[in-house]
């Protein structure tokens, strides 16, 4: 049972940062009264941030909490490379569109990749205190 535990939060972490990475691409274009919302940039930062730290905490397992920022890598360049069909959903635009999508691709990079050092920067914690460690006395002698 205890093998299952890492799949399924890996399953988990997948999940939840494609679904968050998708749904910040697919904001980039956000815009209220002709000016862009970096709603995107923000979501990216955070989400990076959050989702590597959760998936460590949550699964105990510093390969699950990787996944999350490669997740999200792989689809924000996906969304940065023209399909045959002609799609592009990170596009250059115009000036103000253009320095929230490359925000958007620098910051999240940038996030993810200190996310992921610091869980893989984190010293090694045991599972279980080993029993009968300690004076039980409260002060060190």
């Amino acid at each position: 049972m205890s093998a299952l535990r890492p799949l399924g939060w890996s399953l988990a972490a997948v999940l939840v940062s494609a679904w968050l990475a998708v749904v910040e691409v697919l904001w980039l274009p956000l815009r209220v009264g002709g000016v862009p919302v970096p709603v995107s940039v923000l979501g990216a930062v955070v989400g990076n941030l959050l989702l590597t730290a959760s998936a460590r905490r949550l699964s105990g397992s510093r390969a699950v909490a990787v996944l999350p920022a490669v997740v999200w890598l792989a689809v924000a360049v996906g969304g940065a490379v023209r399909r045959p069909e002609g799609d592009l959903l990170i596009t250059g635009g115009d000036g103000a569109t253009q320095v929230v999508n490359l925000a958007f691709l620098l910051l999240g990079v940038v996030s993810a990749a200190f996310g992921v050092g610091r869980v893989l920067g984190e010293p090694r914690r045991p599972a279980v205190s080993p029993a009968g460690a300690g004076s039980d006395s409260g002060g060190a002698r």
